[in-house]
Protein backbone atom coordinates (compact mmCIF):
# COMPACT_ATOMS: atom_id res chain seq x y z
CA UNK A 1 0.00 0.00 0.00
CA UNK A 2 1.99 3.19 -0.85
CA UNK A 3 2.38 5.69 1.45
CA UNK A 4 -0.12 8.67 2.24
CA UNK A 5 2.23 10.97 0.29
CA UNK A 6 3.23 8.98 -3.13
CA UNK A 7 0.83 9.09 -5.95
CA UNK A 8 0.09 6.37 -7.60
CA UNK A 9 0.34 6.25 -11.45
CA UNK A 10 -1.59 5.61 -14.47
CA UNK A 11 -0.37 2.20 -15.07
CA UNK A 12 -0.80 1.22 -11.23
CA UNK A 13 -4.03 1.99 -11.32
CA UNK A 14 -4.84 0.15 -14.77
CA UNK A 15 -2.76 -2.94 -13.32
CA UNK A 16 -5.23 -2.74 -10.45
CA UNK A 17 -8.03 -2.37 -12.42
CA UNK A 18 -7.27 -5.53 -14.52
CA UNK A 19 -6.79 -7.58 -12.10
CA UNK A 20 -10.12 -7.36 -10.66
CA UNK A 21 -11.97 -7.67 -14.06
CA UNK A 22 -12.78 -4.15 -14.85
CA UNK A 23 -10.50 -3.74 -18.14
CA UNK A 24 -13.60 -2.78 -20.06
CA UNK A 25 -12.95 0.75 -21.57
CA UNK A 26 -16.31 2.67 -22.21
CA UNK A 27 -15.38 4.44 -25.43
CA UNK A 28 -16.98 7.90 -26.53
CA UNK A 29 -19.05 7.57 -29.76
CA UNK A 30 -21.71 9.67 -31.34
CA UNK A 31 -24.55 7.22 -29.70
CA UNK A 32 -22.67 7.69 -25.95
CA UNK A 33 -20.03 5.23 -24.05
CA UNK A 34 -20.10 2.00 -25.64
CA UNK A 35 -18.35 -1.00 -24.99
CA UNK A 36 -17.58 -3.57 -27.35
CA UNK A 37 -20.97 -3.66 -29.39
CA UNK A 38 -23.35 -2.25 -26.52
CA UNK A 39 -23.98 1.87 -26.04
CA UNK A 40 -24.92 3.17 -23.14
CA UNK A 41 -26.48 6.78 -22.67
CA UNK A 42 -25.84 8.77 -18.85
CA UNK A 43 -28.43 7.94 -17.19
CA UNK A 44 -27.33 4.26 -17.91
CA UNK A 45 -24.19 5.11 -15.69
CA UNK A 46 -22.68 5.76 -12.47
CA UNK A 47 -19.33 7.24 -12.08
CA UNK A 48 -17.75 5.10 -8.87
CA UNK A 49 -14.48 6.64 -8.26
CA UNK A 50 -12.09 9.09 -10.22
CA UNK A 51 -8.16 9.35 -10.43
CA UNK A 52 -6.43 12.22 -11.44
CA UNK A 53 -2.63 12.49 -12.41
CA UNK A 54 0.00 14.94 -13.12
CA UNK A 55 3.28 14.45 -14.24
CA UNK A 56 6.16 15.86 -12.33
CA UNK A 57 7.81 17.60 -14.89
CA UNK A 58 5.77 18.59 -17.66
CA UNK A 59 2.15 19.97 -17.57
CA UNK A 60 1.11 18.09 -20.33
CA UNK A 61 1.56 14.69 -18.76
CA UNK A 62 -1.85 15.36 -16.80
CA UNK A 63 -5.26 12.83 -17.19
CA UNK A 64 -8.03 11.53 -15.25
CA UNK A 65 -9.80 7.85 -15.25
CA UNK A 66 -13.18 7.59 -14.48
CA UNK A 67 -14.30 4.12 -13.17
CA UNK A 68 -17.73 3.84 -14.31
CA UNK A 69 -20.32 0.86 -13.83
CA UNK A 70 -23.67 0.31 -15.77
CA UNK A 71 -27.21 -0.39 -15.00
CA UNK A 72 -26.58 -3.73 -16.05
CA UNK A 73 -23.24 -4.19 -13.75
CA UNK A 74 -20.35 -3.78 -15.67
CA UNK A 75 -17.55 -1.89 -14.67
CA UNK A 76 -15.30 -0.43 -16.92
CA UNK A 77 -13.42 2.81 -17.26
CA UNK A 78 -13.20 5.89 -19.35
CA UNK A 79 -9.58 7.67 -19.71
CA UNK A 80 -8.90 11.50 -20.56
CA UNK A 81 -6.34 13.85 -20.76
CA UNK A 82 -7.18 17.02 -19.00
CA UNK A 83 -8.78 20.28 -20.83
CA UNK A 84 -7.00 21.49 -24.26
CA UNK A 85 -4.87 18.12 -24.28
CA UNK A 86 -7.47 15.68 -24.45
CA UNK A 87 -8.13 14.33 -27.92
CA UNK A 88 -10.97 13.04 -28.66
CA UNK A 89 -12.46 14.02 -32.02
CA UNK A 90 -15.96 15.35 -30.41
CA UNK A 91 -14.25 17.23 -27.85
CA UNK A 92 -17.57 19.09 -27.02
CA UNK A 93 -19.52 15.45 -27.28
CA UNK A 94 -17.28 13.72 -24.43
CA UNK A 95 -17.08 16.57 -21.51
CA UNK A 96 -21.08 17.22 -22.01
CA UNK A 97 -21.64 13.35 -21.95
CA UNK A 98 -19.42 12.64 -19.29
CA UNK A 99 -21.13 15.94 -16.90
CA UNK A 100 -24.27 14.16 -16.75
CA UNK A 101 -23.28 11.00 -15.59
CA UNK A 102 -24.04 10.98 -12.09
CA UNK A 103 -21.10 10.60 -9.18
CA UNK A 104 -21.96 8.14 -6.39
CA UNK A 105 -21.42 9.54 -2.94
CA UNK A 106 -18.14 9.02 -0.91
CA UNK A 107 -18.88 6.45 1.18
CA UNK A 108 -19.76 4.23 -1.89
CA UNK A 109 -16.56 4.73 -3.55
CA UNK A 110 -14.71 3.14 -0.60
CA UNK A 111 -16.39 0.07 -2.23
CA UNK A 112 -14.35 0.41 -5.09
CA UNK A 113 -11.11 1.39 -2.87
CA UNK A 114 -8.35 -0.41 -5.12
Amino acid sequence: MPQQDQMNTLSQIMNKLTSKGYDKEFRWTTNGFCVDEKCYQSEDLTIVKTYRFEGESDPSDTSILYLIKSNDGLIGYSLDAYGVYSNHDDEEGYDNFIRKIPVKDNDDQLLFEL
